[in-house]
């Protein structure tokens, strides 16, 4: 199967916003845009049934119309439309393992349950096997910024004390398709042996600070050599993780976060940072699994 980018349409704006986000991205990487709509009561294709009586219309007309509006977009680009006749969360999750990435309509600042397709997105983000962007309805037209370089920044939240290969691929791969700065920050708390009677202990936190700098310089270097067209800045933040990844949101035109593929049987399957960032990110945040 040719390298696709699968959104997945419910007919919400959300959804449709997804759509447009995901064709944008697949046109500048050169990939096929797979729009899919899973519905268990999908019906086997009917031969010679009048419009009226095909019981599949109405899934029809709405890939239909989201592929119409999309070709008007981008003419070139290469859209093929997909019904599935099954658990729209079985099929986001199929769809994912044969996809570059999968792109869902999110809320944003709404409890879990009102996500994509009811409860599915959250499922597909802890699951899947590639990258999830999470775009929402009221920020897709904002990207691309109209001012590089001032605002709109691909921004990638790092841990350094893991693997950081996958998130650092994917996130230098859309800067450089997006010709955008990649932003590479990380969030670490000040420990409580920092603390001393009159204040933070500076001499601690200096050296917490310097080591979390070599750590991320040393992350970054190879893929600077390997994507030398993209302008990088990095920061340090000793503040909770999450706190700085809902900061650096503000402003940025992609969030990029990570999740472990394989977690404790007892631990959540999204960590605080990637929850954090899914609900309070007013931009697309794409969630890559790593090992």
């Amino acid at each position: 199967m040719a390298p696709v980018i699968t959104v997945g349409l419910d007919g919400s704006p959300e959804s449709l916003a997804a759509a447009r986000w995901a064709a944008d991205e697949a046109e500048r990487r050169r990939l096929t845009l797979r729009l899919l709509h899973a519905w268990p009561l999908l019906v086997p294709e009917p031969t010679l049934v009048p419009a009226e009586m095909d019981q599949n219309y109405w899934a029809k007309r709405l890939v239909h119309n989201a592929r119409a509006d999309l070709q008007a977009r981008h003419p070139s680009l290469s859209i093929v439309g997909n019904l599935v006749a099954d658990d729209a969360q079985d099929a986001l999750l199929r769809a994912a393992s044969e996809s570059e990435m999968i792109v869902l309509g999110s809320r944003g600042l709404v409890p879990v349950e009102s996500y994509f397709l009811g409860d599915i997105s959250m499922p597909v983000v802890a699951r899947a096997d590639r990258p999830v962007v999470l775009v929402r309805a009221d920020t897709q037209e904002e990207w691309p910024p109209p001012m590089p370089g001032t605002a709109g920044d691909v921004v990638v939240a790092l841990k350094l004390h893991g693997p950081c290969e996958d998130l650092l691929e994917f996130s230098f791969a859309t800067a450089a398709a997006r010709g955008m700065p990649l932003r590479a920050l990380h969030g670490r708390s000040v420990p409580l042996h920092a603390y001393a009677p009159w204040g933070v202990d500076h001499d601690v936190t200096h050296e917490i600070r310097q080591d979390a700098q070599h750590h991320l310089s040393q992350a970054l270097r190879p893929w600077l050599e390997k994507f030398p067209q993209v302008a990088v800045t990095d920061s340090i933040d000793l503040e909770s993780p999450a706190k700085t990844v809902v900061r650096a949101a503000e402003g940025a035109g992609l969030l990029v976060v990570g999740r472990r593929k394989h977690r404790p049987a007892l631990a959540p399957r999204l960590g605080p940072v990637a929850q954090a960032a899914i609900h309070h990110a007013r931009c697309p945040v794409a969630v890559v699994p790593h090992d």
